[in-house]
């Protein structure tokens, strides 16, 4: 099994909990305006996700919890990113959108380490709009940058917040995104001194579709102001990011990855 190392995973948590709480400030002086109640909440978990983007082993690694949501405001989730919104009312939500993005590790790249490059994180910022259905269902879409870099995603997802069962909070999500051409090569193309290094054809993938995925979400209550967080998540790759001889050859189209956080309610 590939892991991070403890000085790696502890200083990228870091940058993400930095990252995240930068918009704290603003949720202060944020009000739901609906009758709606903010909520607040922290913690600190274990995530075991691929080791980089089509790999098909896996590393762990120590996760922050941040879930804060202020109705017709802000929201800012280590799931989900940060939205502020700009559009407001009962059905549809848009506004600004921000997340974090891991790269990959050379450590993490086993045989293939030395062979492709390893990629640092990165920050990307866009937009995003959200439809209420009902109470429980709600679809959207984002689309968003790399900061530092040529990088455009795009995202079309539906929750379902599924009746309780006892003290149980459970949802499923399903997405589907894409990427342009920057992207696609970034994570999977492969260049000619690549290619002779791994034995296989260059790949230059093209922009489109690049995975669809179905995650799971449990909170387990374990006090008036604690509980544990799950999700579990299974990710496919597509088109041409499924088919790169990074993913066939040495990784896998599946993506499985889960997470458990004990957190804290203000």
């Amino acid at each position: 099994m590939t892991r991070l190392s403890p000085t790696t995973g502890l200083l990228r948590c870091l940058v993400l909990s930095a990252c995240l709480l930068i918009g704290l400030p603003w949720a202060r002086h944020c009000r739901a305006d609906d009758g709606e109640q903010p909520t607040y909440a922290i913690g600190t978990g274990m995530e075991r996700m691929a080791a980089w983007p089509g790999a098909h082993d896996a590393r762990n690694q120590p996760i922050p919890f941040v879930d804060i949501e202020i109705p017709n405001c802000l929201s800012l989730s280590t799931l989900d990113g940060l939205q502020l919104d700009l559009i407001g009312g009962p059905v549809l939500h848009g506004g600004l959108y921000g997340d974090y993005q891991w790269g990959r590790d050379s450590e993490d790249l086993g045989v293939l380490r030395g062979r492709i490059a390893p990629l640092s994180p990165r920050l990307t910022s866009g937009g995003y709009l959200e439809w209420q259905l009902t109470k429980q269902v709600d679809v959207g879409t984002d689309l968003s940058h790399d900061i530092d870099g040529a990088g455009a995603y795009f995202d079309v997802y539906g929750e379902w917040d599924l009746p309780p069962i006892w003290l149980l909070q459970h949802s499923f999500e399903l997405r589907w995104q894409a990427m342009n051409g920057a992207a696609m090569d970034r994570f999977f193309g492969i260049t000619s001194a690549q290619a002779k290094g791994l034995a296989v054809p260059t790949w230059r993938p093209g922009a489109g579709s690049q995975s669809t995925s179905l995650e799971y979400d449990l909170f387990v209550p374990t006090s008036q102001h604690t509980g544990l967080a799950l999700a579990l998540s299974w990710e496919r790759l597509l088109g041409d990011a499924g088919s790169s001889p990074l993913v066939t050859r040495f990784g896998s189209r599946n993506q499985p990855s889960e997470s458990l956080a004990f957190v804290y309610h203000f």
